[in-house]
């Protein structure tokens, strides 16, 4: 056995040494499978009945088990009666069979090793991580293995697992259960990073996930699973959404918010006070953090002049201080006034409800930094 490896090994090796070097222009070949937006997938109108966040997901992961015979939905607490912790996977198992839905050991970086291992041989794992505050045991199977499967084999093989994560804050998590995680998987090339703002989004994105080629961290903010303004109609099981298209949810010609997640909904109310003093307010809904549609911002900025950056995670370094960095390098000839923020403060969160509410950015801190952009 010994010698037969030996023997393997230096005939790889000198295959490897008879290989042409790389093209300079390669250095960026194979970081994703796909190109996004994938030119296939058209975003439909959804209409009918309005469901819950909460039951969308759990519709697009009954669809796409039916669909594909290779996704396997697993993690803690997720399979039969409970269907996890905010019951996002309820009744799959008792459908679908318990080797389609499973528990699996509360050991986060099991729970990511393993999808890794299914996914590079043709599986597609759809996992659950119960709070964003627990991935980090499994950030080295994240990063060095899931991110990058497919540059580090030159495209021999992907792995393109999907890890559920729930996430934010505003429903008194406190400091172990209110985390945002996306700037810091943001910095990870390779993967793709999906936050949705209401149920209509939520489904059609997660459908396109599974069925994309690349690994995809989507991150659901607990506190919209269940809240009345994130409901939406759902469409059927062949209406997917483009991953790496930012939605304009509301038009407007004197400034731009930039927002995602929990804070979209507080965007929009902002914007609606400032139209009561005869503000236009143009709402964007990045939907994608990783590709990000920078052309619909920039587009919407040149237009408005004016930016507002809002996002749930602590100011500094969080994602909306790379947007901020974008618009000003590409955009800043069209700009009026500076790039504003309006983010979480650099604490984590608090278990006093008081003290959240100061944490966390709310509806009146969006309208006043709005009132000082649009009279700067």
């Amino acid at each position: 056995m010994n010698a037969r490896i030996h023997a393997e090994i230096n005939e790889a090796a000198e295959w490897a040494e008879e290989q042409p070097d790389p093209r300079p222009d390669s250095f960026s070949e194979h970081v994703y499978v796909d190109t996004y937006p994938r030119p296939e997938i058209v975003e439909t109108v959804a209409s009918g009945e309005e469901f819950f966040m909460v039951d969308a997901l759990n519709k697009a992961l009954d669809e796409e088990l039916s669909h594909s015979p290779d996704v396997l939905v697993y993690g803690q607490d997720v399979a039969y009666g409970k269907g996890g912790v905010f019951a996002v996977t309820t009744g799959l198992t008792e459908k679908h069979g318990a080797e389609k839905c499973f528990n699996s050991p509360l050991a986060e970086a099991s729970i990511i090793g393993t999808a890794v291992g299914l996914a590079s041989v043709g599986l597609k794992p759809v996992v659950e991580i119960q709070f964003g505050d627990y991935i980090w045991t499994g950030m080295m199977q994240i990063r060095n293995e899931l991110a990058m499967m497919n540059y580090r084999s030159n495209g021999a093989f992907t792995c393109p697992a999907v890890v559920r994560v729930a996430v934010g804050g505003y429903i008194h998590g406190a400091l172990y259960h209110s985390q945002n995680i996306a700037a810091t998987f943001a910095h990870m090339p390779g993967l793709i990073i999906i936050q949705p703002s209401n149920a209509t989004d939520a489904k059609g994105l997660l459908k396109s996930a599974i069925r994309c080629n690349d690994p995809v961290l989507f991150l659901e903010h607990k506190g919209l699973y269940r809240q009345v303004y994130a409901k939406g109609p759902i469409g059927g099981p062949d209406d997917l959404i483009p991953i790496g298209v930012a939605k304009t949810i509301r038009k407007g010609s004197d400034v731009t918010i930039v927002t995602w997640g929990a804070l979209v909904n507080r965007s929009r109310l902002a914007a609606e006070e400032l139209a009561k003093e005869g503000y236009e307010v143009e709402v964007i809904d990045l939907r994608t953090i990783l590709p990000l549609d920078m052309s619909t911002i920039l587009e919407s900025v040149r237009r408005t002049g004016k930016a507002l950056i809002v996002y749930e995670d602590v100011r500094t370094m969080g994602f909306g201080a790379e947007i901020a960095a974008r618009i000003s390098e590409t955009a800043f000839e069209y700009l009026d006034a500076p790039v504003t923020r309006v983010a979480g403060e650099n604490t984590p969160v608090p278990h006093s409800p008081i003290l959240e509410a100061v944490v966390l950015p709310q509806i009146d801190d969006i309208v006043q930094a709005l009132g000082h952009l649009v009279r700067y």
